[in-house]
C-alpha cells in the first residue's frame, strides 16, 4: 500500500481520532452521534497508524516529504 500520510498529517489525524474517541466513547455513548463519532475516529486512527489514506489516493493527494521514512 502507498504511504501518502506525512509525518504532520499522521500527528494531526492521531490527536483528532483522540478526542472524537473521547466524545464518541464518554460524553456521548450510546447516542447515534456517539457511535458516528467512535467510529470516524477509529478511521482516522488507523488511517494514521497505516499512513495512508484512501481518499488521498484517490484525488492523488500526497502529504508525506521525500525524505520520510516509510510507516
Amino acid at each position: 500500500m502507498f504511504n501518502n500520510l506525512g509525518t504532520i498529517d499522521r500527528l494531526i489525524r492521531l490527536i483528532l481520532g483522540s478526542v472524537l474517541a473521547y466524545f464518541g466513547l464518554l460524553v456521548y455513548s450510546g447516542s447515534a452521534l456517539g457511535i458516528s463519532l467512535t467510529i470516524g475516529a477509529v478511521v482516522l486512527v488507523i488511517s494514521a497508524l497505516a499512513g495512508s489514506c484512501l481518499l488521498y489516493g484517490l484525488f492523488g493527494i500526497n502529504t508525506r516529504k521525500q525524505g520520510e521514512i516509510k510507516g
